[in-house]
Parts: C-alpha cells; sequence; structure tokens
C-alpha cells in the first residue's frame, strides 16, 4: 500500500488540505469537532508527515544530531539516551552517530547531519574538525563532556579537575601516599583537568609527583588490564588507584583479580565514571558520578537556545559531578 498523504487525510476527514494541516500541526484556528475528525482520519490512515517536505516549506528542521565515540561505553549510551530524551520532550527527533573516537568518522557523521538537515548537534569531540566544519555549514553545536573550541562555541562539562582533586584527597586522608593514576590521555580537556587534580591534591599534601605511578593505558579495557598487571607486580606498588574513567577502572579490576589480589585490603580503587558494573560487584567501587541525564538536558537545553539566538556570546556549563563512596577503599596506616 503506498504511504498516506496529508491530502488522502484531508479528503478522509471531508476538510480542505489546509485545514488538515492546521489541525495536524496545531497552528492555527481549528474547531474542536474537526481537529479531532483529522485526527481520527490520520490514525485510521497511518499517516506520517513527511519532514522532508516540511522542511522545504517552512524551511525548519525538527531534527537534532547527536555524535558520540562509543555506544558500549555506558557514559556515552546514557548520555546519547539523556539528549534524545531531552529532544523528544521539546518536539525534536533524534539523528544518532558513533564515531569510534576518530576524527575523521566524526567529519563523516558531520556531513550526514549537513545532508540530513538537522536543526543542530550534540557532540562529544575528538578534533576541533567536526566543530569547524558544522559551523562553516551554519549548523550550531554544543560540545558536550570535553572540549575543542573552548570561547568560540557552547558547551556543557563537569569540573572534571575539581572531581579529581576530590578524590586523591580522600584518598590521602585515609592515609595513601602511593596513589596511582591511570588515564587514556591528557591532550582533551577530560585527561587533562583529571590529571591536574591529581597533581594538584598530591601537592597540596606535600607529596611529591612519581611519574612512575601515572599510567597511560589507552581506551580499551584489555590495554588497561595489561598495564595494570605490570603496575600492581610486587615491586614498589601502589596503595591506591585513580582511574580515570570507567573503561579503565574495569581493566584495573580485572588486572587485580588476575594478580589475586584483594580490593581493598591490597589496594583501593576510585573511579571516574560510575558504571553500572560498579555497584553490583563486592565490594561495590567508589567513583565519581556524573549525571548523564542532565549533561543531555543541558546541552538540548543550550542547543535550542542557540538555535533561537545564533548571535549570542558562547556559553560554558558546568554541570556538578559526586562521588559515589562504596567499600573499595581502606584506611591505611604508615
Amino acid at each position: 500500500m503506498r504511504r498516506a498523504t496529508i491530502k488522502d487525510v484531508a479528503v478522509a476527514a471531508g476538510v480542505s488540505r489546509s485545514t488538515a494541516s492546521r489541525a495536524l500541526t496545531g497552528r492555527g484556528y481549528v474547531a474542536t469537532d474537526v481537529r479531532e475528525r483529522v485526527l481520527a482520519a490520520a490514525e485510521n490512515l497511518r499517516y506520517v508527515p513527511d519532514a522532508t517536505a516540511r522542511y522545504l516549506k517552512q524551511q525548519v528542521s525538527l531534527s537534532l544530531g547527536v555524535l558520540v565515540s562509543d555506544l558500549r561505553n555506558s557514559f556515552y549510551a546514557r548520555l546519547a539516551a539523556g539528549v534524545g530524551q531531552a529532544a523528544r520532550s521539546q518536539g525534536y527527533s533524534l539523528v544518532l552517530a558513533e564515531d569510534g573516537g576518530s576524527a575523521e568518522a566524526q567529519v563523516e557523521a558531520a556531513e550526514t547531519f549537513v545532508a540530513t538537515r538537522v536543526a543542530g548537534v550534540v557532540v562529544t569531540p575528538v578534533s576541533a574538525d567536526v566543530t569547524t566544519y558544522l559551523f562553516r555549514h551554519r549548523i550550531p553545536v554544543v560540545e558536550i563532556d570535553r572540549q575543542f573550541a573552548a570561547g568560540e562555541c557552547d558547551a556543557v562539562v563537569v569540573d572534571n579537575q575539581g572531581a579529581s582533586q576530590r578524590v586523591i584527597e580522600h584518598l590521602v586522608g585515609l592515609g595513601h601516599r602511593r596513589i596511582a593514576l591511570f588515564i587514556d590521555e591528557t591532550t582533551w580537556t577530560t585527561g587533562r583537568e583529571r590529571h591536574a587534580g591529581y597533581q594538584a591534591a598530591l601537592a597540596a599534601a606535600g607529596i611529591a609527583l612519581d611519574p612512575d605511578l601515572v599510567v597511560s593505558s589507552g581506551w580499551d579495557v584489555d590495554a588497561a588490564r595489561a598495564a595494570a598487571r605490570t603496575l600492581l607486580g610486587p615491586d614498589e606498588r601502589p596503595t591506591a588507584v585513580f582511574a580515570a574513567n570507567n573503561v579503565l577502572a574495569e581493566g584495573v579490576w580485572r588486572a587485580a583479580s588476575d594478580l589475586g589480589l584483594t580490593i581493598p585490603d591490597d589496594v583501593s580503587l576510585v573511579s571516574f565514571d560510575d558504571a553500572p558494573w560498579m555497584s553490583l560487584v563486592t565490594p561495590g567501587l567508589t567513583a565519581v558520578a556524573q549525571d548523564e541525564a542532565a549533561l543531555g538536558e543541558t546541552a538540548v537545553r543550550r542547543l535550542l537556545e542557540r538555535i533561537a539566538e545564533p548571535d549570542a556570546a558562547p556559553v560554558t556549563v558546568m554541570v556538578s559531578t559526586r562521588i559515589v563512596h562504596r567499600a573499595s577503599t581502606r584506611t591505611i596506616t604508615a
């Protein structure tokens, strides 16, 4: 069967095409009984508005693009879900893309967003290229989680440095002095700021920075697991590890199990990002919790404000975090 058109709805409801359009869009006056008749006809015919035709007529898109690094990672999955929920509440549909952490793949996704005429894009950038490309095509952008165009583009982030500093202060307060940092990178704002928080807390406590305790272990669980097995060996093992994201935390957790180490008796562990598994294992893992739904909602709100006021100054919004204390850390004595 062919797809029903607005003309079919109008004929079935016994009204003009313009009246059917007003009843379906809610724009303009239509008597209540007529609107109900049109809506009933649309439902019976399973009518779905043609978004492309609506765009060509009104030059208004009701879809938003969201581009994240890895949907297998619970943080990005929940972030995308938060964006989607907020977008739908404002009458927008979502065009979702994943880039695998590749700057080239991000630009390819941006090309798709431009081709499908999205009204704006929320992105977790891995370089400045994607934002630059979208700006060149006059597509509003909000960077989320990390920034590559600070001062030029709206952004929604968390206080990475402050949260990391509080974690290290907590571990120092428990008596730890050999505290390792597992980190994926220090070139993005997330990694750079979390590393800075680690350094600041150690300096404030009068603990000298040991470069051997700062481990860059890539972006996947297996790489982190291998690096952690080396770090947690018998020679000069740290008493605590701060993993700068949930993937790295899983790698450290698995490495400790491989080596027959008990958390927290042999080594304390804290994660930045509170993944679902962390509350299911024993002992539960202490973590910095980010509110992904709030991040997504704030990003959509900021994006719609940008669409409404394209010439306003760029704004960076900081969303709060909290440390969820579980049972993966312990007090030690000198």
